[in-house]
């Protein structure tokens, strides 16, 4: 696929839903923040959209506009696509892995959870960012849609457990920012779990993100009992389920860099 700038993008109305919660959302925040590709089989007339964004490529469209070569930029991605594409994308990829997700919307009220002595939930700034990057590669995903630990300490959009070294414990964070919706995702530092703290500040950002009048969702995998649990404690109702898939290596050769998803 070819990629283009946002300014040269269709109408989307009829390519991806807007407002709704789900994967439906990364396309909403890579307009909305920029941190995100867009691709198409022809920039004048397409058939075919996708959009990535940390780690996640959405596509709609006809599939028979593509060949399986076309898709490379989305190797090693988790893809969002109808079933009509699974044909072209199981040709595409040496591997292609079913993972069924769940979407979430908070709709009941959050238990309380109030963070140990010593331990202070606030909305990150551009000044933590050094603080962010200092949890690890292992945790470098959390900043992803945001560009890096400077992009999410700078966003406005993250919340964390700070101790009094300044030191994050746990940070949550709308990880992609929709028209309505704002899907949550939460890091806690390993040794600091149970303790609530991730809580603490889902609790604080859901409460940021209602007052601009957007709605927190949530997304995850069914496998994923301990963030389902986390999702239900702090007032997070099932909506839906869907598939999405991860993509292996390109069957017709390595990804060139500058198209990597």
């Amino acid at each position: 696929m070819i990629e283009i700038a946002p300014r040269a993008l269709p109408a989307l109305s009829r390519w991806f839903p807007v407002g709704t919660p789900g994967p439906s959302v990364v396309g909403e925040h890579a307009l909305a923040t920029g941190h995100g590709r867009w691709w198409t089989d022809d920039p004048e007339q397409p058939r075919a959209l996708a959009v990535t964004c940390a780690g996640h490529a959405s596509l709609r469209g006809d599939p028979d506009a593509l060949t399986s070569a076309a898709l490379a930029p989305f190797a090693h991605a988790y893809v969002d696509a109808p079933a009509r594409f699974l044909p072209l994308l199981g040709a595409a990829f040496d591997r292609l892995t079913p993972w069924e997700r769940m979407v979430w919307t908070q709709t009941a009220a959050p238990q309380p959870s109030t963070p140990p002595r010593g331990v202070h939930v606030r909305r990150l700034e551009p000044a933590d960012s050094d603080a962010l990057a200092s949890l690890g590669p292992d945790s470098a995903w959390i900043a992803e849609s945001w560009g890096g630990a400077l992009g999410l300490a700078a966003s406005g959009h993250g919340w964390a457990a700070v101790d009094r070294s300044g030191a994050v414990l746990a940070v949550a964070c709308a990880y992609f920012r929709g028209t309505r919706h704002e899907d949550v995702a939460v890091l806690t530092v390993p040794d600091q779990r149970r303790h609530r703290l991730a809580l603490a500040c889902v609790i604080a950002l859901t409460a940021d993100i209602r007052g601009r009048g957007h709605l927190p969702s949530w997304n995850c995998s069914t496998l994923n009992r301990a963030s389902r649990l986390l999702a239900w404690t702090a007032g997070f109702r099932l909506v839906r389920e869907y598939v999405h898939y991860a993509a292996g290596a390109p069957v017709e050769g390595r990804v060139p860099q500058h198209a990597a998803a």
